[in-house]
Parts: C-alpha cells; sequence; structure tokens
C-alpha cells in the first residue's frame, strides 16, 4: 500500500482518454511503421509498476505514440519524462499531457535509433559503474520495426558504457513481440536460444515480466507482446569487444541446426579453415558437436577469449567476412553458385 501512496502523489487531472484523443486528431496505427496502440491504463500502470520505483525519477520514454503509457509514468510521480517521438502526427497530444502536468513532460521530435541521451539529464544524476544503477529509466512500447536493431544498439551502448549508459547501469523495461521477447531470455538449451540470448544476457541480467495479449492492441497484431527489463551488469561475462562477440555469436548462430564447428568455421579463411577451427575449439575446450543452443555463456566466454588471441596474432583475421569472400568465389566461378547456395551459404 505504501507504493501506491507513492503513485498517488502526483495525479494527472482529467483527460480526454486514449481512445478519445485517438479520435480527436484522427490518429491511425501505421502498419508500414508497426505502430499498435495500447489503450488499456490497467496494463500501462502494470509496465509502469514492474518498472521498479519511480518517484522523483528520471525516465526516458521511447516510442509514446498516444501517450497511454507516458500517462502511466507521469502519474508515478517522477521528477521528468523525457519523450522522443518520431511521428509528428502524435505530438498534439503528447502537447496536451505537457500541459497537463507542467515541468514534468519534455517532448522531443527525433528518431530514437540518433537521438543523443548522454546529456538530456542531469550530469548529478551519474553513477559510477560499480554503484547501483542511476535514478534513471528507460520504458517504451517499441514499433516491432525498431525494437531488434534499437536494443542491439543499446546493448552496444552498455558494452561502451556510453549513450543512456554514460549515466551509469541504466535499467531499461521494453516491450517485445513475444517470439523476439523468449529470445532475449531464453536459457541454454532452449529451443528459442538465439544470437539476442547471448548478445543480451553477457551484458545483462535480463527478465521476461509478463506478456500482453495481442488483443490489448489496436490494431490487433497477430502476435502476443512481451515486457522486458533489463539491468545492465557490473561485469560482463564476456571481456572483449562487443564487435568480436557480436561476430563470433553471429557466425556461430547462422547455422543454429548444424554442429557448433560449422559457423564457427566461417570465421576463417578457406585455406585455414579446417586448422583454425580445430585450434579455436579445442584452446576453448568446447565439443564441436554442440549445437548452437547448446553453447552456454561460458563457452562464448572462452571461444571469445580464443578468438581475441588469434586475431592478435594475424591482425588480418577480424577482418576477414566469409560472405564477402564467398561472393567474390562467385563472381569468379559462377558454376559453383547452384552447390554453394544448397550447402546453406
Amino acid at each position: 500500500m505504501a507504493a501506491a501512496g507513492k503513485l498517488s502523489t502526483f495525479r494527472l487531472p482529467p483527460l480526454p482518454t486514449i481512445r478519445e484523443i485517438i479520435k480527436l486528431f484522427r490518429l491511425q496505427a501505421l502498419k508500414q511503421l508497426s505502430q499498435n496502440f495500447l489503450l488499456d491504463l490497467r496494463l500501462t500502470d502494470k509496465i509502469v509498476r514492474k518498472t521498479g520505483n519511480l518517484t522523483n525519477a528520471y525516465v526516458y520514454e521511447v516510442g509514446p505514440g498516444p501517450g497511454g503509457i507516458t500517462r502511466s509514468i507521469l502519474n508515478a510521480n517522477v521528477a521528468e519524462l523525457l519523450v522522443v517521438e518520431k511521428d509528428t502526427r502524435f505530438l498534439p497530444g503528447l502537447q496536451m499531457l505537457s500541459d497537463a502536468a507542467p515541468g514534468k513532460l519534455r517532448i522531443v521530435h527525433g528518431d530514437v535509433l540518433t537521438f543523443k541521451i548522454e546529456k538530456a539529464f542531469p550530469g548529478s544524476l551519474k553513477r559510477q559503474w560499480e554503484d547501483d544503477p542511476p535514478n534513471i529509466h528507460i520504458i517504451g512500447n517499441l514499433p516491432f520495426s525498431v525494437s531488434t536493431p534499437l536494443i542491439i544498439k543499446w546493448l552496444e551502448n552498455v558494452s561502451c558504457r556510453n549513450g543512456p549508459f554514460a549515466y551509469g547501469r541504466t535499467q531499461m523495461t521494453l516491450t517485445f513481440q513475444k517470439e523476439v521477447a523468449e529470445r532475449l531470455t531464453a536459457s541454454t538449451g532452449s529451443k528459442q536460444r538465439s544470437r539476442l540470448s547471448v548478445m543480451a544476457q553477457y551484458l545483462c541480467s535480463v527478465q521476461l515480466l509478463f506478456t500482453i495479449p495481442g488483443q490489448a492492441f489496436i490494431p490487433k497484431p497477430e502476435v502476443d507482446v512481451g515486457v522486458v527489463h533489463f539491468t545492465p551488469l557490473i561485469e560482463p561475462v564476456i571481456a572483449q569487444p562487443f564487435q568480436l562477440v557480436e561476430k563470433v555469436v553471429r557466425n556461430v548462430f547462422q547455422f543454429r541446426r548444424k554442429y557448433c564447428y560449422r559457423g564457427l568455421g566461417m570465421l576463417f579463411p578457406e585455406a585455414q579453415r579446417l586448422e583454425s577451427t580445430g585450434k579455436l575449439l579445442q584452446l576453448a575446450e568446447v565439443d564441436p558437436t554442440f549445437r548452437p543452443c547448446q553453447l552456454s555463456l561460458t563457452h562464448f566466454k572462452s571461444l571469445c577469449d580464443v578468438y581475441r588471441k588469434m586475431c592478435d596474432e594475424d591482425p588480418q583475421l577480424f577482418a576477414y567476412n566469409f560472405r564477402e569472400d564467398l561472393k567474390q568465389n562467385k563472381s569468379k566461378n559462377p558454376n559453383k553458385e547452384v552447390h554453394q547456395e544448397s550447402c546453406g551459404l
């Protein structure tokens, strides 16, 4: 009940409902932007509640749309809410919320993929990485079309401790298609285990909070939606550059139904592929007949550490891209194209 009392410290005055806002400004979700509106304030309140205590917090909301989650955040008694919205159609409705919460809501017309948040909040909020997370939260009901590239971008920011994470271990609560949410949180051995699982979990504690049925959205998407919470780890499981980890993980999972040595072999030029792949697996102490989904974070740590040493010994190795090599070979010998494609290349 104490939490409920804190939430009631500030309440928005009576306003048109989200459904009325949509009618008033003639808003329609654009299919090409994979937009879906969440109108049920009980669900938007639940998202905000699951985020944690937001009293006097600074919140960055991505893709607020007509402002459903925005209202719930403002009612959580935050110090300031910054929203970044690309679609100009939503700005008048958001301005209505800003007028109803003087000094609380800051609206930026921009793209979350390019917006620079490093200086958006007071410098006094910054924390050492080893300390508790700063009183800053990222919350968003993400359009499906940008959710994966955005979380990959933010995971790289976590690795480099820049962007939203220049303030410290900023926490994120975000929506994804249920399938993507399950991949982000999938454990070793799970059929949902994927590149996203490893990339998220080596840098963050990742938790699937709850699932929202598709019928709660307008228009109704063909899938349900998962709400996922991220807290950056003090120490990443893999202490290697993000691009190196991403390259190893991507190569492993591109042949997800094959033995792991198949994808790992693509890290090396054809002339040395067999020998170098064997060396990598032996030094990393990884069973070459494991499937990608069977590889734990510890396995990936060993593989990345050994691959880094091999790259240090051969400075040209990291730049090798087997797909570029394949394109060149195809152009030189087009008769091999059918055979190569049949092998899954």
